[in-house]
């Protein structure tokens, strides 16, 4: 599995939304390692609880950001926020106890693919506003 690294063409320019970003990679990467490595419930809960909890603080550091400064294109990226978790959550959710499945990493990379493109279009577009 590809590992995760926030790369020139995913930088927003702005730093701590870029830190996060890296770390969000750290995380999700952490989580890939733990399934590929065939480990259970017990070794996978810990990356899946870091990673839901840093997108939800993630994602409210972009929103503070986009309130205080006037960005446009809030109500937008808001609803795309809210649905990624409640994705990513359900997502979580489905892990089997006994390991990850080829199946449920698919699943879960097709979910990163979207953030990856969201960070690529999105978050740009707001480090761009932010400058």
């Amino acid at each position: 599995m590809t590992k995760y690294e926030l790369t020139k063409d995913l930088e927003t320019g702005n730093a701590m939304i870029d830190q996060e970003h890296r770390e969000l990679f750290g995380a999700v990467n952490r989580l890939f390692e733990a399934c590929s490595k065939g480990q259970g419930r017990a070794g996978i809960d810990p990356a899946v609880q870091f990673l839901l909890g840093y997108v939800d603080k993630h994602f409210a550091h972009e929103e503070r950001l986009q309130q205080t400064s006037g960005y446009p294109n809030m109500a937008a990226h808001k609803t795309f926020h809210a649905g990624y978790k409640k994705t990513l959550k359900e997502l979580a959710a489905q892990l089997p106890a006994e390991g990850a499945t080829v199946g449920d990493l698919s699943k879960l990379n097709k979910h990163i693919a979207v953030l990856i493109s969201h960070i690529r279009n999105e978050d740009k577009r707001l480090g761009e506003f932010l400058k």
